[in-house]
Formats: C-alpha cells, sequence, structure tokens
C-alpha cells in the first residue's frame, strides 16, 4: 500500500461498486464545498487494473473524485492498495457499512453481487456477523423486480409484511401488478397495500400439515421456507391449496378411527355434526363417534359427540361399550370436484348450451316447450301487474322486438320465430356457478338438444387439477394411462393424452340427478305461499277461477 499522487479524471470507475444509489445534490454541493476549502481529507482508495491494464480503478471514494475533478483539481492523493479476488466488493461494503448505513436495497443488491463473485452465504455471513438465514432473505429481497427495486431506493419502501408478499410472489406475477400500480407524474407514491393485495396467495403451512413427506410427494407438494418467519418455527409453506387439502383428506381417510367420520364445517368456520348429535365436550367413552375435519387453516381438527339413542336407556347408557355403531348422517369425505372445477363444469356447460341452442336441430313443438322452461329459470323474474315485482333484463326485449311491425302488430313467418327464439334463449338460459343460474331446467334442456356434443375438451391441466386423487384415477379408465405414484405425474399424463383428443369428465354432463329431478318435479307441482294469508272462502274463489283460466287455455289452444 502506497500514496502518490495522480490526474483524477485519469482514474476509472469501479463497475462493482457499492453504492449504486446517487447521492442528493445537497449532499454533493457540501463535499465539493469542503474540497475546495480545505481539499481531500481522506484520499481515496484505487488499485491497478486487471488484466494487465495500466489504468487505476477507484475502489473506494468514488464522490469525492467526482467532487474533485468539479473543484477543477489537476492532481489528488491516493491510496494504491493491492487488488481483491472479488475485485474489491467485501472490502468495499464493510467500508461502506462502517462510514454510513446502506441504503437497503444497496445492501440486498451488494449480497447477490458477492454471490455472483464467488462468495457462498456462510461466507458472507461470517464478515457481515449475520445469521445465514437473514442473508437468504436479503437475496430474496434482491430478486424483487428491479423497478421496484429503483422505486424503492428513492425511499418510498413498503412495510416489512408487503415485503414479504411482493418477495414470495414470482416475476412475472410482479410485472403484471406494478403495470397497475406503478407511479405516474400525478402520483409519485405506490399503494405498496394495493400491491401486496394484487401479489396476496392463500398459504398453508407445513406445521398444519398432518401427512408426511410421501403424500406431499404423491400430491407434487413443494415446500417454500418463509424467510421473513422467526428463525425458531417450521415456516414451510405452500400456495397449492387444493394439493394440500387433498393430501389432508386422505391423510385423514387412511387414519379414521373406528366410530369416526370425515365432516365439513359452516360458513362460519364451526364443525357440521350429524343431525341430532350432541357434541361430547368432556373425556369421550368407547360408544362416542369421532367427526375429523379441517378448519380454515386446513389443520385437521377432531370433536367427539354422541347419537341420542345412546341416551335412551338412561345416564348409565353414556359410557357403555354396547351402544350402537350408528355414527349419523354427515356429508361425503371429500367431493370428486373441488368447487373451482364446479364453476368451471358451470361455464362449460354454459357455452355448449348456448352453441347448442344455435347450432342444433330443434324441431318446433321442442322450440316452444324449451321457452315455457326458460321463463322457469330461477334466474328469470317478470314484472306482474299483481305483485309488481320486477328483477328482469331490459336486454330480452330485443328478442320480441324483430316480431312486431311498427304499429306493434305481430309480424312474423315461421323462419324469424325460430331465430327470435333460439336468441332468446341463449340469452336466459344459464349453468354458471353464481346468480345467473338457471338452476335444473337448464340441465333439462340441454339433455334435451344434445349440448353434450358441445363441451369442450376438459382433459387439460387447469379442470384436471380439481379433481381428486380417486375422480383423476377413475379419469384413467378406458385409456391406456396407468395412475402414477403421484398424482401431479398422473394429471400430466393425462393432460398429454388429450391433448389432441376430447375428455368429458362425467361430473359435467347435462343429464340432471334423478333424485334431484324428482324433488323439483315435486316442489314446482306444488302450490304454497307463505308470504299471503288468506281465508278458506278466498282460497276456494282462487282454486275455481285457476281451473276456469286453465279450461279457457285449453279450448283456445284446441
Amino acid at each position: 500500500m502506497r500514496l502518490i499522487k495522480v490526474d483524477p479524471r485519469a482514474l476509472k470507475e469501479n463497475p462493482d461498486r457499492l453504492r449504486q444509489t446517487k447521492s442528493t445534490p445537497q449532499a454533493d454541493a457540501l463535499l465539493l464545498a469542503t474540497i475546495k476549502a480545505v481539499g481531500i481529507v481522506q484520499p481515496p482508495v484505487i488499485t491497478s487494473e486487471a488484466g494487465g491494464g495500466n489504468a487505476y480503478i477507484i475502489n473506494a471514494g468514488h464522490r469525492r473524485v467526482k467532487q474533485a475533478i468539479a473543484a477543477g483539481l489537476d492532481e489528488i492523493d491516493v491510496i494504491v492498495d493491492e487488488a481483491a479476488n472479488d475485485n474489491g466488493a467485501m472490502r468495499s461494503m464493510v467500508e461502506n457499512i462502517a462510514f454510513e448505513p446502506l441504503n437497503p436495497v444497496d445492501q440486498w443488491r451488494a449480497i447477490e453481487r458477492l454471490v455472483a463473485l464467488g462468495w457462498t452465504e456462510e461466507a458472507i455471513g461470517v464478515a457481515l456477523a449475520l445469521p445465514v438465514r437473514q442473508i437468504r432473505k436479503l437475496r430474496l429481497l434482491a430478486n424483487v423486480l428491479p423497478a421496484m427495486l429503483d422505486h424503492m431506493a428513492k425511499g418510498d419502501m413498503p412495510n416489512e409484511q408487503q415485503l414479504r408478499t411482493i418477495a414470495a410472489a414470482s416475476l412475472d406475477e410482479q410485472k403484471e401488478v406494478w403495470k397497475k400500480h406503478k407511479p405516474s407524474k400525478a402520483d409519485p407514491q405506490v399503494s405498496w397495500w394495493s400491491v401486496a393485495q394484487g401479489l396476496q396467495k392463500t398459504r398453508m403451512h407445513a406445521r398444519h400439515a398432518s401427512f408426511g413427506d410421501d403424500l406431499a410427494h404423491a400430491y407434487g407438494i413443494q415446500w417454500v421456507e418463509d424467510l421473513f418467519a422467526p428463525a425458531d418455527e417450521d415456516s414451510r409453506y405452500t400456495t397449492d391449496v387444493e394439493a394440500f387439502l387433498g393430501a389432508q383428506h386422505e391423510w385423514i381417510a387412511n387414519n379414521l378411527p373406528k366410530k369416526g367420520v370425515i365432516t365439513e364445517t359452516t360458513n362460519w368456520g364451526e364443525v357440521k355434526l350429524p343431525p341430532k348429535a350432541e357434541r361430547v365436550h368432556g373425556k369421550p367413552t368407547k360408544s362416542d363417534c369421532t367427526a375429523l375435519y379441517l378448519d380454515r387453516e386446513g389443520r385437521v381438527q377432531t370433536v367427539h359427540y354422541r347419537m341420542p339413542e345412546a341416551n335412551k336407556k338412561g345416564k348409565a347408557a353414556q359410557g357403555s361399550d354396547s351402544a350402537p355403531d350408528d355414527v349419523g348422517v354427515v356429508s361425503k369425505p371429500r367431493p370428486d370436484v373441488t368447487r373451482k372445477g364446479v364453476e368451471m363444469i358451470g361455464d362449460y356447460r354454459t357455452d355448449a348450451l348456448r352453441e347448442a341452442l344455435g347450432r342444433a336441430p330443434i324441431e318446433d313443438d321442442t322450440l316452444m316447450a324449451l321457452l315455457i322452461l326458460a321463463f322457469a329459470g330461477q334466474n328469470v323474474s317478470v314484472t306482474t301487474g299483481s305483485v309488481g315485482f320486477h328483477n328482469g333484463h331490459s336486454r330480452l326485449a330485443k328478442h320480441a322486438a324483430v316480431l312486431l311491425d311498427s304499429d306493434g302488430k305481430l309480424a312474423i313467418d315461421m323462419d324469424t320465430l325460430r331465430v327470435a327464439a333460439r336468441a332468446m334463449l341463449i340469452d336466459v338460459f344459464s349453468c354458471r356457478e353464481n346468480a345467473t343460474n338457471s338452476g335444473i331446467v337448464a340441465r333439462i334442456v340441454g339433455a334435451t338438444i344434445g349440448a353434450d356434443e358441445f363441451l369442450p375438451n376438459m382433459g387439460t391441466e387447469d379442470f384436471l387439477s380439481c379433481l381428486s386423487r380417486p375422480a383423476l384415477e377413475a379419469s384413467c379408465k378406458d385409456t391406456p394411462v396407468l395412475p402414477r405414484q403421484r398424482a401431479k405425474d398422473t394429471r400430466d399424463a393425462l393432460a398429454e393424452h388429450f391433448k389432441d383428443g376430447r375428455f368429458v369428465h362425467a361430473a359435467a354432463l347435462f343429464a340432471p340427478d334423478p333424485t334431484k329431478l324428482s324433488e323439483w318435479l315435486t316442489s314446482s307441482t306444488t302450490v304454497s305461499d307463505d308470504a299471503e294469508e288468506v281465508d278458506e272462502e278466498t282460497a276456494g274463489i282462487a282454486d275455481d277461477t285457476a281451473r276456469d283460466d286453465a279450461e279457457a287455455f285449453r279450448e283456445a289452444a284446441e
């Protein structure tokens, strides 16, 4: 190490310098005034250029050199040091930290740059007196979208919870959210809450999993460590909620006790027990039943209950081992198709139904029957003079308008009637899992006109991921695909097999369930009105009027 005088203009900047964030104009002006008044108090540190070059590289003191040039100095004192293997990156980082705290973004990027230069995380931790877990956390932050990091470096920093969410997302997801929420000249501040909300995903934690590594491997679950969580707890998690819940359900099914059942929870997170079941809050007896369910965080929970039959012979029977094995009627352990899958089926059915209504051959009498069915849909409402209830859609009027002339009289031919009827049916019928659902009548219509033929290929990764493992393996029937050890591998094989073919899951077919159809027919033929109370005389008059109207309609039809 030696002290020499050099022309500051002859020095080259170090491409691996630590401080990337620009200093403020006020700080530069103060340094310039100091150099003009007393010169450079502490000489910058330089090293010889690598690769046999004759130039010198600034190792420390970039701002001092820059302001010396601005002050018009021809020569300055510098210290020549030996070049380091990492181009002085670690020495520069330690030196800068000692002088002044680094901008957090510069610190994150500096650690990532050290790793790129061959430093291990353990070595960086020893040099900076930081735990290896903290080094990994800072590296994770260094790989946030560069545009976000540049904005954070200006001082607009999210809180730790928001950073946690942002850093856990992929770069593609960060790019999409940043497009919507990046700052503008009119609003230079970033709503980091909105950015974090756009990247928020449900996490299922490994510490809540009852299943082991075998089921985790079978369902293709890959754990990710949450580096922001306390180091003394298992912070692994996955965002593959369906796979996690599927593995939990399979573990419950494999470990169900003798008098155990799998049940569900209410919207408030309370367990659903069989009707008339009495929950046991104390120590259960051998005759009591066990209900296993998943709470809102995906954990396996257990409650005990007893059925009323256990109390028929008095209190003594409560602890009796001779109680019947009745565990009550509860819901299915796990549906073959998840809620998301049911919603996808609803979309598929609606699109297929509309295409069939527009293209499939339909006889005129069938078309009239379908039109009647359309207005029996649960998503259709009509304004009537008697009750004045209105919740319809004005857009439906356009289909009726084509049937009228300028004087308001019907002026149609059969072709116009057919087109208008099809258009009306297309707008009315829906199988979507929302407020537009027409209910079972849409299923009846789809089965009548052969809408199953218009359903798309459901052998895709997106839909197959909604199937439970047994349903997925059942889908391999009549195909050369054999169930794999991992559900993910089975799903990938089925998706590849049906890539150029067509697969329709049985749950998506239009034919309604016979039991539900019978219930609908029974409820639709029973007239009840709890909102109005009428005496027997009024009820008799209403019945007579209804019979007279029906007779009149029948005569008109004849």
